[in-house]
């Protein structure tokens, strides 16, 4: 089979997405066996990301499609979208900034959708500049959902063969707390059920966090423990879905993470799954959404506007991120299908 065609969204050219795109595309030289890369984004911005990293300014070719892709080693093949970004500032929260990453993003869905590329991989965009454009989405997961119009979907951190799924993700804590429901809860276990499944390990057992220190503790520390979690993982186990839970948290990542006693995880809130994740595999993970019809990787890190230009910010998470979404393509249609 080709290599899948992935559409690697700049993000936030004020930040390190410019550079660390750079880096990936110009000095890994094997990634190009596994996939043709393609940069959904800015010129300007992306000469001043190769300039950064002190590489040379004629690797960078523009294209109007991205079948057109040579996939050649010493290039960065470049969809100019929208008007130049030239103005944009490193390390700036600048709303001209803002609406750019979101309008990438937005065009690497449509080219998705047109056929024309197969998964799009994601530099980190900056929430405030976005919201400042006027682009209320909560993040990347949020907007590829809405441009793909499903509402069954989950943040999932990955490191290797460990995933971690979502219940909440970037919203307040006290909105985290009302937005577990039984319903919620239930839709995630059937994503991360049905993900096992179309990785060929359908009897894979989830570990689900409880929401409170020691998972409630017997109401003891609340009840949502034992009125929310505990009802959606009894309706989960009559389903034929394999799950242990709600497990205090500071008992279930160690024994994952550590122990390798879990290997699909579901935490209830951004900072429950994301802490320990980052705290275990810093750039050795990324974010994959779950639940669309195409597949989406980014890196797990954000902006850094305080490095940005500077050509030192590492680039292991984007390359692991364009590496697993080669990975993943070709056998997304059976994840689809296994969450139908």
């Amino acid at each position: 089979m080709p290599a899948p065609t992935l559409a690697v969204t700049l993000g936030d050219v004020a930040g390190i997405g410019p550079e660390v795109v750079a880096k990936t595309l110009l000095l890994h030289d094997d990634l190009r066996r596994r996939a043709r890369p393609v940069v959904i984004g800015d010129e300007a911005s992306m000469r001043r990301g190769i300039a950064a990293v002190g590489l040379a300014q004629d690797a960078l070719v523009l294209l109007d499609d991205p079948r057109a892709a040579t996939n050649d080693p010493k290039t960065i093949e470049l969809i100019q979208t929208g008007p130049s970004l030239d103005g944009v500032a490193f390390g700036s929260l600048d709303p001209v900034a803002g609406d750019a990453a979101y309008r990438f993003v937005v065009a690497a869905c449509d080219l998705v959708k047109a056929g024309r590329a197969d998964a799009i991989v994601t530099a980190p965009l900056n929430k405030a500049a976005m919201h400042a454009a006027g682009h209320r989405f909560a993040g990347h997961t949020e907007l590829l959902a809405h441009e793909f119009g499903v509402e069954d979907f989950s943040l999932v951190l990955s490191a290797g063969d460990l995933y971690v799924f979502h219940l909440t993700t970037h919203v307040s804590l006290r909105q985290a707390i009302d937005d577990v429901t039984v319903a919620r809860t239930g839709q995630v276990l059937r994503l991360a059920h049905g993900f096992g499944r179309a990785l060929g390990r359908p009897d894979e057992r989830i570990g689900l966090a409880g929401l409170n220190p020691h998972a409630g503790e017997n109401r003891l520390f609340g009840d949502e423990d034992a009125d929310v979690l505990a009802p959606a993982v009894a309706a989960a186990v009559a389903e034929g879905i394999p799950v242990d839970g709600p497990i205090p948290a500071d008992a279930l990542f160690p024994a994952a993470m550590r122990r390798g006693r879990w290997k699909i995880l579901i935490a209830c809130y951004h900072d429950q799954g994301h802490a320990p994740f980052k705290s275990m595999y810093g750039d050795d993970g990324v974010n994959i959404t779950v639940g669309l019809p195409a597949v989406r990787v980014s890196v797990d890190h954000g902006t850094a506007f305080d490095i940005a230009g500077t050509g030192v910010a590492s680039d292991a998470s984007m390359l692991l991120a364009c590496e697993r979404a080669a990975e993943l393509a070709p056998g997304w249609g059976a994840v689809v299908e296994a969450l139908r």
